[in-house]
């Protein structure tokens, strides 16, 4: 590591990991000085900065200035020095090497050694509008062009290295300590730079960093990791949940470690072939016109080469749940136009048109299932009917890291679990598949003999095969949650006498007190708003809301407490929440806003 101070940095638990905290904020003028130094602009020229937007590790400031418009990122010192020289490199290589509209790099300190105290990077800002906001405006025909875009710069990307052939082991580009940025040579992969490696105590445990060789090397590093991790909070652990947490993770990156080497071989010459993947493509990360098309792609943050079976996934922005059927827009509830602002927050750039989310919500899964076969045929037709093989072999791989990546979290580990030991068995299932519905067994009936037949290993199904609307609506919910498509959002369901009520409640978990690093199940809240309800049995459907649940468990939650606005009736309130193999689900009837009630389904 070259530079290991992390002066400026700190670190917090917000009761789902480690999140980075700024224990002292870049000096604006120190930014200014910096700026116009490295754009040579006197002190009596216009140059105006002002504070862009907060990334998770950084901090991005919009330059206005006589050299036009420009971005500096200010990054906390998560990984010295090879964060910042790892975007460097990759931004130039792709610069050079594609036609995939990244920014320009025009200067950089990858140390602290500056008037800031922090490193920095300034480089051109890209024109157009984050495609999260146009999305909705756009049409079927200019989503399709965006897609079938995005599969060519995928398709650059694999070619993108040493004579076209990708490169030969896993890391980030400029990070080894012979790189040299002066030259035009391809840069070789060098030390991980990856939040998995870096996040909180895990950047100094005693790990391997890479560059690493092969699959099989690099996600036993990560497997140690997470042993290294868990093992800590055993021996630091108070209660009996902190105790049963870290023994089942334990347990399951011990039962993943051993089946390591029975999907990636573990001896492999020469290195791995890898490619440059961008693993987070999302609408966020794409710039368009007004006409959709795409005018840039940024987030190249801890862009690394991986094996290319990783880059035989779906597009951030095409992942998500299925829905065949375009949803009826007359069929969902009809809410009141929000107000327009001022303001440049997500949410008030974002229309809803007078429609509940759910409506949209949909609307987007229906749009991601119809793309992905845009996508995949893109992808066929520039690469070949190799590629559609290079797919399927990759699923068992993709899964396999999604268990691994999993494993260490307090979200769906007994399913998890579940999958591992069918893998185990030869029985070959998608992860997905496993987390959405969880595996049972079923016992035969005894043979003449008096032994019980093998038992069968089969999927959970809804009990009823046309669920009701209800249902559907709690199952939908459910699979954005596993899909990542966005916060996590629970289904609010309001029985008033009258038909149900089906709502959305969209949010996101906060931490309801404080809660040490090592705390596995602290106290958190979900906190967000109710929209689709409609009823005089609610003074304000659209009040805000609160669900306080508690972690009592690996295999389950508790409710402790709902808000609601006062009724002005009595109302039965009943909510369900996916949390792996288990969902929560309490009723209660509210006539003062306000139940305190628990229930735990096992």
């Amino acid at each position: 590591m070259r530079h290991p101070t992390r002066d400026g940095l700190a670190w917090d638990d917000n009761g789902l990991g480690p999140v980075a905290r700024w224990t002292r904020q870049p000096d604006i003028e120190a930014v200014e000085r910096v700026c116009r130094r490295a754009l040579n602009i006197n002190h009596t020229a216009d140059c105006n900065v002002h504070l862009h937007a907060n990334g998770e590790f950084s901090k991005l400031y919009a330059v206005d200035s006589i050299r036009g418009k420009h971005i500096i990122r200010i990054s906390l010192p998560v990984d010295p020095g090879n964060k910042t020289l790892g975007e460097v490199f990759t931004l130039r290589l792709v610069h050079r090497m594609t036609d995939i509209p990244v920014p320009k790099v025009i200067a950089w300190d990858e140390t602290v050694n500056n008037e800031l105290g922090f490193e920095w990077l300034l480089m051109e800002m890209m024109p157009g509008k984050l495609a999260y906001y146009r999305w909705r405006k756009m049409t079927d025909t200019q989503k399709e062009i965006l897609t079938k875009r995005v599969a060519e710069f995928h398709t650059q990307l694999l070619r993108c290295g040493n004579l076209g052939q990708g490169f030969r082991s896993i890391g980030t580009l400029g990070t080894g300590p012979n790189a040299d940025y002066n030259t035009a040579v391809t840069p070789s992969p060098g030390p991980i730079v990856d939040s998995v490696f870096f996040s909180g105590p895990r950047s100094s445990y005693p790990v391997a960093r890479g560059p690493f060789e092969s699959s099989h090397d690099w996600l036993r590093a990560y497997l140690d990791l997470i042993i290294t991790e868990h093992t800590n909070a055993l021996a630091k652990a108070k209660t009996d949940d902190d105790k049963e947490h870290a023994e089942m993770v334990l347990r399951l990156a011990r039962k993943l470690l051993r089946m390591v080497h029975k999907i990636f071989p573990s001896l492999v010459f020469p290195p791995e072939h890898t490619v440059l993947w961008h693993d987070d493509l999302s609408l966020k990360n794409l710039l368009v016109d007004d006409n959709g098309r795409i005018t840039g792609a940024i987030g190249w943050e801890c862009v690394s080469t991986m094996p290319r079976w990783m880059a035989c996934q779906m597009p951030a922005f095409l992942r998500g749940a299925s829905r065949k059927q375009k949803p009826s827009r007359d069929s969902y509830t009809n809410l009141a136009p929000r107000p327009s602002a001022s303001s440049t927050s997500d949410e008030d750039h974002l229309d809803n048109e007078g429609k509940t989310e759910l409506y949209w919500i949909h609307l987007m899964e229906y749009d991601q299932t119809r793309l992905r076969e845009v996508y995949q045929s893109r992808m066929t037709q520039l690469l070949g009917p190799e590629w559609e093989k290079d797919v399927d072999e990759a699923r068992l791989k993709v899964d396999f890291l999604g268990a691994v990546s999993r494993c260490g979290t307090q979200f769906y580990p007994v399913r998890v679990e579940q999958w591992v030991d069918a893998i185990d068995r030869k029985e070959f299932i998608s992860l997905m598949q496993v987390l959405r519905t969880g595996i049972k067994k079923e016992k035969r009936p005894a043979t003449p003999s008096g032994n019980a037949a093998p038992s069968k290993v089969h999927y959970e199904r809804p009990a009823s095969s046309t669920p009701s609307r209800v249902q559907q609506e709690i199952q939908r919910h459910e699979r954005m949650h596993l899909a990542g498509s966005g916060n996590p959002t629970a289904s609010v369901i309001f029985r008033t006498g009258s038909p149900t009520k089906t709502a959305a409640m969209t949010g996101s978990w906060t931490p309801s007190r404080p809660s040490s690093v090592n705390s596995h199940r602290p106290t958190t809240s979900w906190r967000g708003s109710v929209s689709g309800v409609s009823g005089a049995h609610l003074e304000t459907p659209q009040s805000p809301v609160s669900v306080h649940v508690r972690r009592r468990s690996s295999d389950g939650i508790s409710l402790t407490s709902l808000e609601l606005p006062n009724p002005k009736s009595p109302v039965n309130v009943h909510i369900r929440r996916n949390s792996g193999s288990t969902c929560v689900s309490t009723t209660s009837s509210i006539v003062s806003g306000t139940t305190n009630s628990s229930s735990k389904l096992g």
